[in-house]
C-alpha cells in the first residue's frame, strides 16, 4: 500500500507557511530609485509644528533620513546626523528625520518618547512622525536608519540623487573607512553627480502596523 502520510504533511507544512507569510504585515517595496522625483510630505515635529521640505525655500534639498528611538543602529549614528547636518545644512542641504515606526508595535517610538529623545540629544533638525507610514512606504525604506538625499530641481520637485547608508561602520565611528552620504552630499554641493548613488541601507527593520 502506497504510502500518503509524508505527501499529506508535506502539503500542510507548506500551507502552513503561507498562512504565517500572508499574516506578516509587509511594506510596499515600490519605493523611489535614484533619480526618481520624491513626494514633499507635511508631517508633525516633536515641537508640535508641522514640517515639509516647503517650508525651507532656500534649501537646495534635503537629507531625508528614516530612523527611530529604540533601534540601536539608529541610535549609534545619532550624533553622526548631528554632524551630518551640521556639516551640509549650511550648504543648503539639511537633514529631516522621520520616525517611520508604528507605535503599537514598537511602544518606545512613540511621540512623546520622540520628544524626550530629540530633548536628550538636543537634536538640530526636525524629528518628525510619520503615524500612518504612508510616507515611508512611498520613498521605499526598509530600515532605520535609512537615508535619501534629494535635490532640489529648477521646478522645486525634489529629485532622489542618494539611497542607503550613512557610512560603513556602524559601530564604531573611529573606523569608519567609507563615508558614503558625505561623498555624496560633496559632488551635490560641488555641482556634479554622484557617483555611487546606492548603498545597502543596514539596521533594523521597520516596524509596520500590523493588518
Amino acid at each position: 500500500m502506497k504510502n500518503t502520510r509524508i505527501p499529506f504533511l508535506y502539503m500542510a507544512c507548506l500551507l502552513l507557511v503561507g498562512v504565517l507569510m500572508a499574516a506578516i504585515p509587509a511594506a510596499d517595496n515600490t519605493g523611489y530609485q535614484v533619480g526618481d522625483t520624491a513626494r514633499d510630505f507635511k508631517l508633525k515635529n516633536v515641537d508640535g509644528k508641522m514640517v515639509s521640505m516647503a517650508d525651507y525655500k532656500d534649501a537646495k534639498g534635503f537629507i531625508v533620513t528614516f530612523t527611530c528611538n529604540t533601534c540601536p543602529y539608529s541610535v549609534a549614528y545619532e550624533d553622526r546626523l548631528i554632524e551630518l547636518h551640521n556639516k551640509y545644512a549650511p550648504q543648503g542641504y539639511p537633514i529631516i528625520a522621520i520616525n517611520p515606526n508604528d507605535v503599537k508595535v514598537s511602544p518606545k517610538d512613540s511621540y512623546k518618547d520622540m520628544q524626550v529623545r530629540a530633548k536628550e540629544k538636543n537634536f538640530p533638525f526636525p524629528y518628525v512622525y510619520d503615524e500612518t507610514q504612508e510616507i515611508t512606504k512611498a520613498y521605499g525604506a526598509t530600515r532605520t536608519p535609512h537615508l535619501y538625499v534629494v535635490q532640489k530641481q529648477k521646478d522645486g520637485s525634489f529629485k532622489v540623487a542618494y539611497i542607503g547608508t550613512i557610512d560603513d561602520n556602524s559601530r564604531e565611528p573611529e573606523k569608519v573607512q567609507k563615508k558614503y552620504a558625505e561623498a555624496a552630499l560633496d559632488e551635490l554641493v560641488a555641482g556634479k553627480a554622484v557617483s555611487q548613488p546606492t548603498t545597502k541601507a543596514i539596521g533594523c527593520t521597520i516596524k509596520w502596523r500590523e493588518a
